[in-house]
């Protein structure tokens, strides 16, 4: 360990057989002051800095800025930060792995060693994004999927796999294992992690960095980890800092308990309500009372993992007994769990009852107050309860612009089987045939249900629920509707083992819930198609249809291109509308269906019992997790038979539609570029409040006569083969194609018409997103994007930022920025601009016709938060200017930009050592 230790805080502790040696907090405090009350979240950042002080990245002000933090409650100190790890999903993963492959070529290139690319950090790589709902509905359905999936993703697995035996440090958990937060929270994850440096075994807070925003779920088990980019991530394998500014710390206290019937899902919808409510971006959350002596782990992971939904860096969780249960539970050695328990006291990170840190500002929930909830119809942070959903769902339907008239006729299905008839005198229905049967689809039906995600899948009392569901609903002789493509996900293969010991898989199976993929499968977008006669009949009414899943993300075009509508709900109640068959049924008040005898059956006939549920989590055994970890690594024949070529540096294959080799590092062995200001530019997209990361850079469906499909077909790729954006983010040329293609972006230059279009400026042609941003670079014009409000939610998708610079983006004026995609902008070396108070696109009268000057850059000194000037010229002549927010918000920051990004700065420092 490096660390000057100005304090003189080392010191040891003996756990059974074995010494450690560790940075004390409390021998801390004796020279910066009481510390008892710092949130639990800040201490762990503070003994980072211990750890890692050396009197240059880390600083004695730095140590006295958290102790500071006490008095101001906030603080604007710039830290750096050292994860213990990074955890990575393969979407995410595979072009960071391109970036370290195109790192070392340019090594290469440079004539340097191309080894000195190589993670310093472990990492883990867990392949869970790739998995699609093909087959559903049968037993030989998680099979089939799995053979598509290899079949499909061969070339990305073997590049992986290449990565695997090129980079030290670096694992990868094989397809068909779980979802890379399951895996993180039941297997990787320790809570305490050691090291052995100068002969000693040090001891330390369990912290990483994840590529998904979701890796906050591992703060259920008082790890200290988030979402970046993977942009970030791979600067921070590479041994780079994070920069931060000391954050706010929002404390959420937590009173009584869950009342009968209300599920872990039921109390995240809500405590995201109200967070997203509060205003908690860029800001740690951390809860705390004791109501948390209520809550399992799994109920705490839940409740983490959907950080990201309600806006904040992290949820955080502190270490207790329930903590010390579950690593017992999931198998954690015992000399892990006993270190656990007596660092986290000797440190002062056990939780004690009635504790009451100092935090930033504070909110609270009595859990006796929640109500069962879904949330949508297109953000998670819309809590809606269970009675009101129908209405919200009517609601959405009215707010829609009404379609133009047509005509609605039949449609003859292709090889389907069947025909989807439009009844041109019933608005909002279509009938349709499918293997023999005649069914009328109607506005409102849930055409998909999916039990799915890492949010619910991870919690045994939520999923034993779901099965209890479907075995009272068989003996009560109900069935899912014909319509409803169902389909069972677990984020593990312990799920499998645990329904099996409960013996619910066989009504699960008999509902149409068959496992069908361990993934994320709906959540990400992978649900796969419909039924053909379906979707003709969806298209050809033009119908407002639903999809119910378990998930964290709802967002448009997200899930499905022809579903509208998509509903977060806890598994039973996904269970519960695929028999009921539509979101416009009341649950708490209309039938579900019947019972044998003809007599209606309610949704609490056939609710389970928290003692059922109880009952049937107890099943849950330390067994199981041994047993589908002993190999985690291993993989089946499948994957063992994947052929790696073993080089230092990876053979680029020209013919490759998944891998190629991206321009970014191009040009490294001359001078950075010199920071200019930016004259003459155009705006390509003009763009509302919440644009997602789903909205600038799709993970799903690749449409064929879009700019990417186009490309795809020409490389001789045919539809069906097309897999999704996700799958080929290895692949620049489909990547930067498939920027701003959401079918569901709205572009207010074209009147808000949704996709992925905008207006060629002065021509005034109507083009998509990416040919108007390739005629613009061949004119050499700069391009800047204006939206509105939460510019960059949702995923930590570092292809949000990499394709805005591809498409010639040198700025993005935003009325606010989601943390994650802010810094990924940053790390591009896109400009991130932000209106200051009292102005905005419209107060402005913006059309998008206008040309954009940026001045203030060139010949300056940039710092962070200065101030810039904007110029507005208008078609008629006519100028105006303002001053806009630089979002760089950090020193380091402004080396990354003035490098061209962050794996420049990295990589040139590399080339001139």
């Amino acid at each position: 360990m490096p660390s000057l230790d100005s304090l003189n805080t080392l010191t040891s502790l003996d756990v059974g057989d074995n010494t450690y040696h560790y940075f004390s907090l409390p021998k801390a405090a004796r020279q910066l002051g009481d510390l008892q009350q710092l949130p639990m979240s800040l201490k762990v950042l503070l003994e980072n800095l211990l750890r890692w002080e050396d009197g240059k990245t880390v600083t004695g002000e730095d140590l006295q800025a958290l102790a500071q933090w006490l008095v101001e409650k906030r603080s604007d100190r710039e830290i750096q930060y050292r994860p213990a790890r990074v955890l990575m999903q393969d979407f995410t993963g595979v072009p960071a792995v391109v970036d370290l492959a195109a790192m070392r070529a340019a090594m290469a290139k440079a004539g340097g060693d191309p080894q000195r690319i190589n993670p310093l950090s472990p990492v883990d790589l867990v392949i869970d994004h790739s998995v699609m709902v093909d087959r559903y509905g049968t037993p030989q359905a998680f099979g089939e999927n799995v053979d598509i999936e290899m079949q499909r993703n061969g070339e990305r697995y073997a590049f992986l796999r290449w990565g695997q035996s090129a980079f030290d440090n670096f694992s990868v958990v094989p397809p068909g294992t779980g979802i890379c937060h399951q895996v993180n929270l039941e297997y990787l994850g320790r809570t305490v992690w050691t090291r052995e440096a100068d002969g000693r075994t040090y001891a330390f807070p369990d912290t990483l960095v994840g590529t998904d925003s979701h890796t906050t779920m591992i703060n259920g088990l008082g790890v200290l980890g988030w979402g970046v980019g993977g942009i970030e991530a791979e600067a921070a394998m590479l041994g780079q800092p994070v920069s931060m500014l000391i954050p706010q710390v929002i404390g959420f206290k937590l009173t009584g308990k869950l009342r009968e019937g209300i599920t872990a899902t039921d109390l995240v919808l809500t405590v995201t309500q109200m967070l997203r409510k509060k205003g908690v971006v860029g800001k740690f959350v951390e809860f705390y009372g004791d109501g948390l002596a209520e809550l399992p782990l799994a109920d705490r992971a839940t409740i983490a993992n959907m950080a990201p939904e309600y806006g904040a860096t992290c949820g955080f969780f502190p270490v207790d007994q329930v903590t010390l249960d579950y690593l017992r539970l999931s198998g954690r050695p015992e000399a892990t769990v006993q270190l656990v328990e007596a660092y986290c006291k000797a440190q002062g990170l056990w939780r004690l009852p009635g504790q009451e840190p100092i935090f930033s500002d504070t909110l609270a929930l009595d859990m006796n107050e929640v109500e069962s909830s879904l949330a949508g119809p297109k953000r998670p942070q819309d809590r809606v309860a269970l009675a009101q959903v129908k209405q919200a769902f009517e609601q959405f339907v009215e707010l829609q612009p009404k379609p133009a008239a047509k005509e609605v006729g039949r449609l003859e299905s292709e090889g389907g089987g069947g025909v989807a008839v439009g009844n041109a005198d019933q608005a909002g229905e279509a009938d349709y045939s499918h293997q023999g049967q005649t069914h009328t689809l109607r506005d409102g039906a849930v055409v998909i249900a999916a039990i799915t995600s890492c949010t619910n899948t991870s919690n045994p009392s939520v999923m034993m629920a779901a099965g209890l569901v479907a075995k009272k609903a068989l003996e009560k002789g109900l069935q899912r509707k014909p319509w409803v493509k169902s389909s069972l996900a677990p984020g593990s293969k312990v799920v499998t083992e645990y329904f099996e010991a409960a013996g619910l898989t066989p009504y699960l199976d008999e509902l149409g819930f068959d496992l069908v993929g361990y993934g994320c499968t709906t959540c990400i977008g992978n649900s796969g198609p419909l039924d053909e006669p379906i979707e003709n009949a969806i298209s050809s009414a033009d119908l407002t249809v639903a999809s119910v899943l378990s998930g964290n993300r709802n967002f448009e075009g997200r899930v499905h291109p022809l579903v509208k509508t998509n509903w977060l709900a806890s598994p039973p109640l996904v269970v519960a509308y695929a028999l009921a068959g539509s979101v416009k049924v009341d649950l708490t008040q209309d039938p579900l269906g019947t019972d044998k005898h003809g007599q209606p059956v309610y949704l609490k006939d056939i609710w389970p019992s928290q003692q059922e549920v109880a009952e049937a989590v107890a099943k849950v055994s330390t067994a199981m997790f041994h047993k589908e970890y002993a190999e985690v690594f291993a993989g089946d024949e499948q994957w063992q038979a994947i052929e790696v070529p073993e080089a230092a540096t990876y053979v680029w294959q020209e013919d490759s539609t998944y891998i190629q080799h991206p321009p970014f590092f191009e040009g490294l062995e001359g001078p950075a570029p010199r920071i200019t200001d930016i004259h003459n530019a155009r705006i390509l997209a003009l763009l509302g409040d919440s644009v997602t990361t789903d909205h600038i850079s799709p993970a799903g469906n690749i449409k064929a006569d879009s700019p990417a499909g186009r490309y795809l077909r020409e490389k001789g790729v045919e539809p069906r083969d097309f897999n999704s954006y996700g799958s080929r983010r290895g692949n620049h040329e489909v990547m930067m194609r498939g920027t701003f293609a959401n079918i569901r972006i709205r572009n207010e230059m074209l009147a808000g018409e949704e996709g992925g279009n905008t207006v060629h400026v002065p021509s005034g042609e109507k083009l998509s997103i990416y040919d108007a941003a390739m005629r613009y670079q061949q004119q050499g014009t700069p391009l800047v994007v204006i939206a509105g409000q939460e510019y960059g939610t949702g995923s930590s998708r570092d292809w949000a930022a990499k394709g805005t610079n591809l498409l010639g983006v040198k700025a993005v004026l935003a009325e606010s920025f989601e943390r994650i995609h802010r810094s990924n902008l940053v790390g591009m070396g896109v400009l991130p601009l932000q209106f200051k108070a009292g102005q905005d696109r419209k107060q402005l009268g913006l059309t998008g016709r206008e040309q954009i000057d940026i001045t203030g850059l060139e010949g300056a000194a940039i710092v962070p938060g200065m101030s810039l000037a904007l110029t507005i010229l208008r078609e008629d002549g006519t100028k105006e200017q303002i001053d806009v927010l630089c979002r760089i918000d950090t020193l380091n920051e402004v080396e990354y930009f003035k490098a061209g990004g962050i794996l420049h700065y990295v990589l040139r420092q590399l080339i001139a050592a």
